[in-house]
């Protein structure tokens, strides 16, 4: 049993005043047999009120909106949970078994989407590449695993050089990226050999030195394991996910677990701030955050579109002015 305290700090800072904030949030602990939530708060600028419901992928979800301006918008979560070893998998059925148990889900309207293979112009090279990595006729968990250690064996974790919108092409080619990339690639890599697989948001709580991922989000892939259950598989780290990783959401991909999404008026200029702090059994005194946050984001102020009809108007201007 292991207990830690997390704090999560999203800040927006605006170039100038914006209206009509609309924001969903995803930044709650999932509760199941392995995680206790002792206690959560949830703090934002003018202290909105927070409508919560549950999605179709069973995450709680918070919406909001700040009708008033404002140059600044901080999202502060503060949660405290304890976690529990898991069960390991005893895998006694046979593979024939096994194989036999995932083919019949594949009608199954609960594992569909997490079966459903996205085009890739590279899957030829894709499927190539496997054929020197699974051992054909394993048991489905062995096969999670070999690919799992591939893609941490042979990408190099690297920030800076991905981000959200970066395709599996790329990643591929790129042979780079950060625990997000690591994910989406195993995803793919699992659902082409017909192993159901869903995308995890969440953080990584290090009880050592060397693990990747930790103050910040993290993301892994859980994998469903005949006659188990879902099984959690971080191969920015290369390991089983047991007590040290905390859920917050579940979905196909990292777009449907987004921790802070949302809209509003006023300028595109803005800077995005993101700040973990976690901390293991340990009191978080004066709740303090980190003097630099973990992640930093700036997004200019997008050109002005032209149409045609906005050319004709300038033309005609011109005209007149010679």
């Amino acid at each position: 049993m292991a207990t830690y305290k997390i704090q999560h700090r999203t800040r927006y800072a605006y170039a100038a005043p914006v209206i009509d904030c609309a924001n969903q949030l995803m930044i709650y602990p999932l509760p199941d047999e392995r995680l206790t939530v002792k206690s959560h708060l949830v703090r934002i600028t003018g202290q909105p009120e927070v409508a919560l419901f549950t999605d179709y992928f069973g995450n709680q979800v918070g919406v909001f909106s700040l009708i008033e301006p404002h140059a600044e918008l901080v999202i502060d979560s503060l949660a405290e949970v304890e976690t529990h070893a898991i069960q390991f998998p005893m895998d006694e059925a046979t593979a024939e078994a096994q194989w036999a148990h995932l083919l019949g889900l594949r009608t199954d309207v609960a594992f569909m989407d997490f079966l459903k293979v996205p085009p890739a112009d590279i899957e030829a090279e894709l499927r190539a590449a496997l054929g020197g990595i699974v051992t054909y006729g394993a048991k489905p968990l062995k096969q999670a695993l070999e690919l799992s250690e591939y893609v941490h064996d042979n990408f190099q974790y690297q920030q800076g050089v991905t981000s959200i919108e970066t395709p599996i092409e790329a990643i591929w080619r790129l042979r780079a990226g950060v625990c997000q990339d690591f994910a989406h690639l195993l995803l793919h890599l699992l659902r082409l050999n017909n192993l159901p697989a869903r995308y995890v948001s969440g953080y990584v709580c290090p009880r050592e030195e060397g693990v990747r991922g930790a103050g910040a989000t993290h993301a892994w892939v859980e994998t469903y394991v005949p006659f188990y259950g879902w099984l959690g598989l971080d191969p920015t780290n290369n390991c089983i996910v047991n007590d040290g990783h905390v859920r917050m959401a579940i979905g196909r991909h990292f777009a449907d677990c987004t921790p802070v999404k949302g809209t509003y008026k006023g300028t595109g200029a803005h800077t995005l701030e993101v700040t973990v702090h976690i901390e293991n059994g340990r009191p978080i005194a004066g709740n303090e955050l980190p003097d630099r946050p973990t992640y930093v984001q700036q997004a200019p102020s997008p050109a002005t579109a032209t149409n045609s009809y906005r050319k004709y108007l300038d033309w005609e201007q011109q005209q007149q002015q010679q």
